[in-house]
């Protein structure tokens, strides 16, 4: 498909995050070194949880291996060009770099959604069906989760795609933000793109509301059997929960705002914008890393075996 057919357009000027000199300077060296801890930060989880066998095997960090996965995908599709924009002083994009952008984000993002509630799921059998748990939640079952999860990431993303691309765009091409998003870039078409824009934003909040919504019964439910239990399984498991809910609400809390506020009415917030797309792949790993005794130990056990090896 031509890219460009239906458009006059062939690159759109991006804002950024500020236009002050010395700001953008500061800010190259803060995210450099924020990507850099992110990539390194879930490329070290990746690699213990596919070295370690105990923690391979086990349905919780192999998915959550998935998730850091998806954070460096997460925390690359705009990053690394919002930190080389730091030193341009025109900020552009072509047009198929912003529809690539789209598509990515809702692609990685959208199934991070769906993987964070197969992660509550698992959570919630553990939990609350225990004695089922290896049984409900054996490897094939994993798999197809993370596979439903990729899957329902890659409709989405193109059911977004395919509209964005073939909008007329002849005339205004500026884009006020570090990425080009979905509600920003329909703005930018010559014609009249509210109920399409409705439509388009009303997809990205159905996914983000409806997981949403899930995650909390899911955790309700936990937090209720939790309560009812006087084993001495509960403080482990109130403090799994407790991760996991403070990555759904760094996570979704964004999104929700961004994709469920009526289009009529919408403005992008920027810190929110990289709140999701940069600060929360990299508090995943801290969250989970610091907050469990059996990835710490895996941990130190790699590194240990890499010192040795030397």
């Amino acid at each position: 498909m031509d890219l460009q057919n239906h458009s006059l357009v062939s690159e759109f000027v991006l804002h950024g995050l500020s236009t002050s000199q010395n700001l953008q300077k500061f800010f190259f060296i803060f995210f450099s070194g924020i990507y850099m801890a992110i990539v390194l930060g879930n490329l070290i989880i990746v690699v213990t949880v596919i070295s370690d066998p105990h923690l391979y095997s086990s349905p919780m960090f192999f998915l959550l291996g998935n998730l850091s996965f998806l954070d460096i995908w997460l925390a690359s599709f705009a990053t690394p060009k919002m930190i080389r924009d730091f030193l341009s002083d025109r900020k552009l994009i072509s047009f198929g770099g912003c529809m690539a952008q789209i598509f990515f984000l809702h692609f990685v993002g959208g199934t991070e959604m769906v993987l964070l509630v197969t992660m509550a799921y698992d959570r919630y059998v553990a939990i609350c069906k225990p004695l089922y748990y290896m049984t409900m939640m054996n490897r094939q079952t994993c798999i197809r989760l993370v596979l439903v999860s990729w899957a329902t990431g890659f409709v989405h993303s193109i059911s977004q795609v395919a509209f964005t691309v073939n909008l007329p765009y002849c005339g205004p091409n500026e884009v006020d933000s570090f990425f080009c998003d979905l509600p920003l870039v329909i703005k930018l078409a010559c014609m009249d793109t509210y109920v399409l824009g409705i439509l388009m934003i009303s997809d990205s909040g159905l996914l983000s509301m409806s997981c949403f919504l899930l995650l909390l019964i899911s955790y309700t439910v936990i937090l209720i059997t939790v309560q009812q239990q006087a084993s001495g399984g509960v403080s482990k498991a109130l403090s799994t929960c407790s991760a996991h809910i403070m990555v759904v609400t760094l996570f979704f809390g964004p999104c929700i705002f961004i994709y469920v506020w009526p289009f009529s009415r919408f403005s992008v917030d920027k810190v929110l914008s990289v709140f999701y797309t940069i600060f929360t792949p990299l508090l995943n790993p801290l969250i989970y890393t610091l907050r469990n005794k059996d990835m710490k130990i895996s941990m130190k056990r790699l590194r240990n075996r890499h010192v040795t090896f030397h």
